[in-house]
C-alpha cells in the first residue's frame, strides 16, 4: 500500500510535485489550496477594463531540461520568445544593463568615478564578510554609492549589512574591467550578460503555464482550504472550514513562518530559528494607458529616490493579449516594503505615477488623461531576504521538519531566494515527489548556498 501524499499550496512547486505524482502513477494524493485559483505568486488576472495583470515581473528562463519540456507540453507553442532589453534609469537617462559594463553612458564626473572605483577595488583586498561590503569590494565605491546600494535597499527593503553573500550565483553581475574599458573605447554597449537574456512569456501571462498544469491533472485542485493547524504526530492537516485530511508525507509550500505558526508541537528552538528568517512585501502597481506603447524595452531598473518603485516592466511588450487590444499598453512597477522600509499603501499608486512621469514612461498628458487601469496588488511575502542568520536558522528548521515526514519547499517553502525562480519552484515539488516515491536524491534544494542550480534532469 503507497503511502498517502498531501500538498498544500497549488503553486509552482506544488503543481510540479501533482504534475510528478501523476507521471509517476502514485494515486493517493491530493493538493490543497487556500484561494479560489492556482499559480501562487505566479498567477495572473484579468482586470475589468481587459489588462492583464502578473504578481510581479516573471519571465521564463530554465535551468532544467524537464521544465523546458513541461512547458512545452503545457503551453504547446501559445507564448512568446523575447530577447530581454533591459535598462537603469539614473541621472536623467536610461543605460543598458548591467551598468557597470556601460558606465560609459553616463555623466563624464560618474562615469571617472565608477572607473576609479573599480580600478581602486581591484587593488585592495576589501573584506567580504556581508553583502554591503561585498558590494564595495566587487564594484568600488563609484557604482556602490550611486546604483548598488540604494538599488538594492529599494529591492530588499533591509539594510543590507544584514545580507549575507552566499546567495549571488549568477543574478547579480561581477566586474570585467577590461571589458568595461572596451566598451568606452569602442562607443560599445554591452547587453547580453545573465542567464535570462532570452526569456519565454505565455500569451495570457505567467499563470498560464500553471492553469494548463492543473488542467491536465488526473484530478481537481483542492481550492479554498486555508491551513489552520498542522498535527504532525497525528499526521492531520486541519483546514479553516473545520475539515481535515490525514497524510502519511506532507509537501508544504506555505511560509516557513506561517507554517510553525500551525504546528502546535514545533518544539522553541524552531519557533526561535523562525524569528531569523526576513521577508520583504510587495507592491505591485499595474497601469493600463489608451495609447500606443511607446518603448521596445523590456524592464527597467530605478536606483534613485525620486520613484517608489524599483523596477518597472511593460507587460504589454511580452504578449499583445496583455492589453484589451491595440492603441494600449501597461506598466508594471514593483515597490518593496518591510519593517526597515515602510511605505504608504494609500498613496503608492500615486506617487507610482508621478514615478513614472519623472523617468519618462508616461508623459504628463497620458499620466492625466490615458490611464485608464489603475491596479495595487499587495503581496504580504514576496522575497526572502537572504540574511546573515538565514542558514543557521534553516539548519535547524528543516531537518526537523522532515524528521516528522514534512517536506517544506518552493520560494518561501525553501526560505532560499536564490532557488526561488518559477523554474527552481516548479523542480522542487518535481524532486520531492522523486525523492519520496523512488528514493532519488533532491537536486535543486540539496544545493549548498552559494552553489548554482544548473542540473538537466531529463
Amino acid at each position: 500500500m503507497s503511502d498517502r501524499i498531501v500538498v498544500l499550496g497549488a503553486g509552482p512547486t506544488g503543481l510540479g510535485a501533482a504534475h510528478r505524482l501523476a507521471e509517476l502513477r502514485h494515486e493517493d494524493w491530493d493538493v490543497y489550496e487556500r484561494t479560489d485559483h492556482v499559480g501562487g505568486l505566479a498567477s495572473s488576472y484579468r482586470d475589468d477594463q481587459g489588462f492583464i495583470w502578473d504578481h510581479g515581473g516573471h519571465v521564463m528562463f530554465s535551468h532544467y531540461t524537464y521544465f523546458d519540456d513541461l512547458v512545452e507540453g503545457m503551453l504547446r507553442g501559445d507564448y512568446d520568445q523575447h530577447m530581454r532589453e533591459a535598462w537603469v534609469w539614473m541621472c536623467d537617462r536610461f543605460v543598458p544593463y548591467p551598468l557597470q559594463n556601460n558606465i560609459h553612458r553616463l555623466p563624464d564626473e560618474v562615469y571617472v568615478e565608477s572607473l576609479l572605483g573599480i580600478i581602486e577595488a581591484q587593488q585592495n583586498e576589501l573584506p567580504k564578510q556581508n553583502f554591503h561590503e561585498w558590494i564595495l569590494a566587487i564594484f568600488g565605491r563609484g557604482i556602490a554609492e550611486h546604483f548598488m546600494l540604494p538599488y538594492n535597499f529599494k529591492v530588499w527593503a533591509h539594510p543590507i549589512e544584514m545580507m549575507s553573500t552566499s546567495w549571488q550565483g549568477d543574478r547579480v553581475p561581477e566586474v570585467d574591467l577590461r571589458r568595461i574599458i572596451e566598451n568606452h573605447v569602442y562607443d560599445r554597449d554591452d547587453v547580453s550578460w545573465g542567464p535570462n537574456n532570452k526569456f519565454k512569456f505565455p500569451l495570457l501571462g505567467t499563470g498560464m503555464l500553471y492553469e494548463r498544469i492543473a488542467e491536465a491533472l488526473p484530478k481537481s485542485v483542492e481550492f479554498d482550504h486555508e491551513v489552520a493547524k498542522i498535527d504532525v504526530i497525528g499526521r492531520e492537516v486541519h483546514f479553516a472550514d473545520g475539515t481535515t485530511t490525514a497524510y502519511d508525507k506532507l509537501i508544504t509550500t506555505l511560509p516557513l513562518k506561517e507554517l510553525i505558526k500551525r504546528i502546535p508541537e514545533a518544539p522553541p528552538g524552531v519557533v526561535d530559528a523562525v524569528t531569523s528568517l526576513h521577508h520583504t512585501e510587495g507592491l505591485f502597481i499595474g497601469i493600463g494607458v489608451a495609447d500606443p506603447c511607446p518603448s521596445t524595452k523590456c524592464w527597467m531598473y530605478f536606483p534613485e529616490d525620486d520613484s517608489p518603485f524599483y523596477r518597472v516592466t511593460y507587460l504589454s511588450n511580452y504578449s499583445p493579449e496583455m492589453t484589451p487590444g491595440p492603441g494600449h499598453f501597461s506598466l508594471l512597477a514593483e515597490v518593496s516594503k518591510s519593517e526597515y522600509k515602510t511605505e504608504d499603501v494609500d498613496d503608492v499608486v500615486d506617487r507610482t505615477i508621478e514615478g513614472l512621469v519623472s523617468s519618462q514612461l508616461l508623459t504628463r498628458e497620458q499620466a492625466d488623461t490615458k490611464i485608464i487601469s489603475r491596479e495595487l496588488m499587495h503581496v504580504p511575502y514576496s522575497y526572502p531576504v537572504p540574511t546573515l542568520g538565514r542558514d543557521a536558522a534553516l539548519e535547524i528548521i528543516q531537518p526537523w521538519l522532515m524528521s516528522h515526514d514534512v517536506f517544506s519547499r518552493g520560494r518561501f517553502g525553501a526560505w532560499r531566494y536564490e532557488i526561488g525562480n518559477t523554474d527552481h519552484s516548479v523542480m522542487m515539488g518535481v524532486e520531492v515527489i522523486d525523492h519520496l516515491v523512488e528514493g532519488k536524491d533532491e537536486t535543486t534544494w540539496s544545493l549548498l548556498p552559494g552553489e548554482e542550480a544548473r542540473a538537466t534532469i531529463s
